[in-house]
């Protein structure tokens, strides 16, 4: 089968920033057709190779080559608007040579139309998801040959998420993208760039198969290291084992998980679509909030002048007790945050009845994070300026280790806030909210601009968090994962809870009307629907087999996990392979194989785990 010739591409490009190689030697081609994500921690230099790829930064050695004739367009992380153009003026700078002439003002407002903004609008105090609608309409209005996309789902909602979606499947350029949206980047990449301590890696398959993949990369170097008689550099340690760790699934948090979903379901009741309000029994602190018939709305003055109500909630009841994890999802504009500040505390409602537990202690995240100090340092931004020591939850720490924790490097405890990316700020202020004694997490947006390793070590800290949690987010993946209960601000001022997560939340709603999916449609960019999946019949209860499976896999489990630690800590004695190296081999091919048994047992595990409680 011929290889398709490549638009565009790096040969042996190297590029060093502040004496540090950013990457060496890194080869890549993109070609007609392919769909390709780049993937790495934030800091690693995965915006400045895409950068380097679009022609606007030089590199140090190597070519960049691009066919003639070929457009290349890309999409910034954090773009920047001059506020005295119009909307349509910025994307019109996105086509060739442009003129302001009959065809050009044609696919302008065909393109806005599609996003759902006005061309005449000016560039000025745009929100973070119109920002980031502009920015996709400029690079589409020319139908490129391939575009290059920064982090291009951040700071949008799902729908415009799911629009965007649809338009990359069936677009007929090249695609390369970086993302932190792990269901994203399943359904559309078929290629893995991984940018790692200045290497460049090729998977050839999708995101699905990377951490798999990362996981055998890492440990064949660990294994080269003992091998060698080599001591691992101290950062290589510590990120190599937090990787491993985090990315290895563990079934007692999936259990944890599906244990509260189905507490939450208990009281009230999974099989209602709309939730309802049962009496719980509780004991002092057990509430946080309970509402009973709420409504909300506000008066908002339309782009074409006059006035308008605006509805948030016309009637919704719930109650949140102590361990509940509540996602709250809604396109922009929706009212989620209006939402969330009434649930708690920070806003009253029209109507109804609100409730609050006692001894609250709620700490917030800002997705603006207006809490962190741009001129101070890493270090004096966690101990507010107070010497080495940093208090988490109440207890000491140096503040080097607990930076370790959310993935910075000793050398960068000096650095000023500002001058960390987008997603390594972010993951300072989670640092620092997540130090706060709280029984009661707020949190607006917290994964825009994360990798996924920091993404891992959030859903860790959540996972394990024993308090309460409110989280607005539009990852889908992360929601699956962490929440007990979806809060849907669908807008007209419905809002419905659903048991369980993001996916679940799609099973259970009810099939909108088409009126009420025409008049949802005017605050979303349009998204292709996807077709519509069949449904397998469901069992009526679990096989013998799969009962016996349910009851025995947690042994299983257990014990696989044992022999990895016992492995694990042999292979951890550098003289082992000095000693007995016959030993060594048989324990590394014993920790591959137990790996996979590992993740096999967890994932049979986790099938029949749903599939119980879908049955009810």
């Amino acid at each position: 089968m011929a290889v398709a010739p490549p638009l565009l591409a790096l040969q042996n490009a190297t590029l060093t920033f502040g004496g540090r190689p950013t990457f060496q030697e890194a080869s890549v081609a993109v070609a007609r057709g392919e769909r390709i994500c780049l993937v790495g921690r934030n800091g690693s230099g995965k915006s400045t190779l895409l950068k380097c790829l679009a022609g606007l930064i030089e590199l140090d050695a190597g070519e960049r080559f691009i066919q003639p004739g070929a457009h290349v367009a890309y999409m910034p992380q954090e773009p920047v608007f001059e506020p005295t153009m119009t909307i349509a003026e910025h994307v019109a700078e996105g086509l060739p040579g442009h003129e302001q002439d009959g065809a050009t003002r044609y696919k302008v407002e065909a393109i806005l139309a599609e996003v759902g903004l006005d061309p005449d609008r000016k560039l000025v105090d745009l929100s973070g998801g119109e920002g980031r609608r502009v920015s996709l309409a400029r690079v589409f209005v020319a139908e490129p040959d391939v575009v290059l996309l920064d982090e291009p789902t951040n700071h949008l909602d799902i729908p415009a998420i799911e629009w965007l979606e649809a338009r990359l499947v069936d677009y007929r350029g090249a695609i390369l993208m970086i993302s932190h949206d792990r269901a994203f980047l399943n359904r559309l990449s078929r290629r893995v760039l991984w940018l790692d301590r200045g290497r460049l890696r090729s998977l050839d398959k999708g995101f699905a198969a990377f951490d798999e993949w990362s996981e055998g990369v890492l440990a064949a170097e660990a294994a080269e290291e003992v091998r060698l008689d080599k001591k691992l550099a101290s950062e290589t340690i510590w990120l190599r084992q937090g990787i491993s760790a985090r990315r290895t699934r563990n079934m007692g948090r999936l259990r944890a998980l599906m244990d509260l979903r189905q507490e939450k379901a208990e009281r009230v009741g999974i099989r209602q679509a709309k939730i309802g309000t049962a009496a719980v029994t509780e004991s002092g602190g057990q509430l946080v909030v309970e509402a009973k018939h709420i409504a909300k709305s506000f008066e908002q003055v339309p782009p074409d002048g006059g006035s308008e109500t605006k509805l948030i909630a016309k009637d919704f009841s719930t109650k949140v007790v102590r361990g509940d994890r509540i996602g709250i999802i809604g396109a922009n504009g929706a009212g989620k945050s209006t939402l969330l500040k009434i649930l708690t505390g920070d806003l009253a409602p029209d109507a109804g009845k609100i409730r609050f537990g006692v001894n609250l202690v709620p700490a917030y995240f800002d997705q603006h994070r207006s809490r962190l100090d741009g001129e101070a340092s890493v270090r004096d931004n966690l101990t507010e300026g107070r010497g080495d020591q940093v208090f988490v939850r109440g207890q000491p720490r140096h503040v080097n280790s607990y930076m370790r924790d959310f993935l910075f490097e000793d050398r960068q405890a000096l650095t000023p806030a500002k001058a960390l990316s987008g997603g390594e700020r972010n993951r300072l202020l989670l640092a620092k909210v997540l130090a706060q004694t709280s029984n009661l997490l707020v949190l607006d947006e917290p994964t825009n601009d994360l990798d996924m390793d920091t993404l891992d070590l959030l859903e860790e800290v959540l996972a394990d968090y024993d308090g309460t949690l409110f989280l607005v987010s539009h990852d889908r993946d992360f929601l699956d994962r962490l929440v007990t209960s979806v809060i849907a601000v669908e807008g007209d001022g419905e809002v419905e809870e659903y048991v369980g997560g993001y996916s679940d939340y799609l099973r259970q709603r009810p099939t909108k009307t088409e009126p009420a999916k025409a008049e949802q449609a005017k605050a979303a960019p349009k998204a292709t629907p996807a077709p519509a999946k069949a449904e397998k019949p469901k069992a009526a209860r679990l096989g013998f087999k799969e009962q016996h499976d349910l009851q025995r896999l947690p042994g299983v489990i257990e014990a696989l996990g044992q022999e990895q630690t016992a492995l694990q800590k042999a292979l951890a004695d550098p003289q082992l392979y000095a000693r007995d190296r016959a030993a060594f081999e048989r324990a590394t091919a014993r920790l591959d194989a137990l790996q996979a048994e590992l993740a096999e047992a967890e994932d049979r595990w986790l099938e029949l785990e749903m599939k119980k409680a879908e049955l009810g």
